[in-house]
């Protein structure tokens, strides 16, 4: 039985963890691993639908614009293109979210894989800013941001931080970078959803809980979500690696002892 301090503590976790480049997924394990918490299944569905509305919010202009592009069929202009790059991206994700889905499953409880994914991360966050921002996104890049976010299914992999990462170790201007890493989501999480929503014991859910955790992760979500696109424009992502570290080895160490 979820009640309604567990909806908002879960609700705060998957707000903070979504999108500050840290690791929801990771964070999630950690807490179950450690805690003896559990999230079900719909629940964890309709959290990631919550921050999924912040990306609406907070890019509705672009997604207005991708939409306009598509129905006008003109994939030349700047909308119509990014639309083409989120497609692109978006296949290596679901192949890998498909192909792979039962050992990636597996992983959700063992801690030393979750420490492992985290020191990666880690990695990424340090190492990412050495290169001068000012590529233009193309097929390549979409495919190769698609495919870390991908890799991001496993807890500890940060999917903001692995796509913004890689696309700064790409040399890919950041303000385009932002945009494009985060709308890639969108159908990410919907596609996810769906895989997931077949499970659900609908007629059991308790709504109330739910939707508070649903709002509470939307609303947490927002700000870490303006706070990370700041700390990306300001060059600052290397300070979440230290964080990614500590919790990393200090995982490694409580799996292996």
């Amino acid at each position: 039985m979820l009640t309604l301090i567990q909806a908002v503590v879960w609700g705060v976790i998957q707000g903070v963890a979504e999108w500050l480049p840290v690791s929801s997924s990771g964070h999630l394990v950690i807490f179950q691993q450690l805690f003896g918490l559990e999230v079900p299944v719909f629940f964890d569905v309709l959290l990631h639908l919550g921050t999924l509305g912040v990306i609406c919010v907070v890019f509705w202009k672009d997604i207005l614009g991708i939409i306009k592009a598509v129905f006008r069929m003109d994939f030349k202009s700047e909308y119509g293109r990014l639309f083409i790059f989120i497609l692109l991206g978006s296949i290596p994700t679901a192949l890998i979210g498909i192909i792979f889905h039962g050992l990636l499953v597996s992983f959700f409880s063992n801690l030393l894989v979750v420490g492992v994914a985290l020191i990666v991360t880690g990695a990424i966050l340090f190492f990412c800013e050495r290169r001068e921002s000012k590529k233009e996104l193309d097929a390549k890049d979409s495919l190769l941001i698609g495919l870390a976010q991908g890799m991001a299914i496993v807890p500890g992999i940060s999917r903001s931080g692995s796509t913004i990462g890689i696309g700064l170790l790409r040399g890919i201007n950041r303000e385009k970078l932002i945009r494009f890493s985060f709308l890639l989501s969108i159908p990410a999480v919907v596609g996810a959803g769906l895989f997931e929503v077949g499970n659900v014991a609908w007629s059991a859910v308790e709504w109330i809980p739910v939707l508070v955790g649903v709002i509470t992760s939307g609303v947490v979500g927002y700000f870490s979500l303006k706070l990370l696109i700041r700390f990306v424009k300001e060059k600052r992502l290397r300070w979440f690696s230290w964080y990614c570290w500590a919790v990393g080895l200090g995982l490694i160490i409580l799996a292996i002892f």
